[in-house]
C-alpha cells in the first residue's frame, strides 16, 4: 500500500463525513438563525427556546435524510470492502 492509496481513502472517507453531516449542520444553523431572530423581535431570552426547535428540526431531518444516509454509508463500506484486495496487493 502506497501512500496515493492512503491519501486516496482518507479523501473518500472525509468526503462521506462531509455529505453526512452537512445537512443536518445547515438544518440546525438555520433553525438556530429563525429562532435567534424570533428572539430578538419578541425579547424573549429563555434558554431552552433556543434548544428545543433545533433538537425537532434536526430529529425531524434525520427522519426524511435516513434512507439516503444509510445508503451513503454503506455505499462507501461496500466500496471500501472490495477495494482491500487490491490495497494489500
Amino acid at each position: 500500500m502506497d501512500i496515493s492509496t492512503v491519501i486516496s481513502l482518507g479523501k473518500t472517507a472525509m468526503e462521506v463525513s462531509l455529505l453526512l453531516s452537512m445537512p443536518i449542520l445547515i438544518i440546525s444553523l438555520v433553525a438556530g438563525l429563525f429562532v435567534s431572530v424570533f428572539q430578538a423581535v419578541t425579547q424573549i431570552q429563555e434558554m431552552t427556546l433556543t434548544f428545543i426547535p433545533k433538537i425537532i428540526a434536526v430529529a425531524i431531518s434525520l427522519i426524511f435524510l435516513a434512507p439516503w444516509m444509510t445508503k451513503l454509508i454503506v455505499n462507501y463500506t461496500v466500496q471500501l470492502y472490495s477495494s482491500i484486495p487490491s490495497i494489500i496487493k
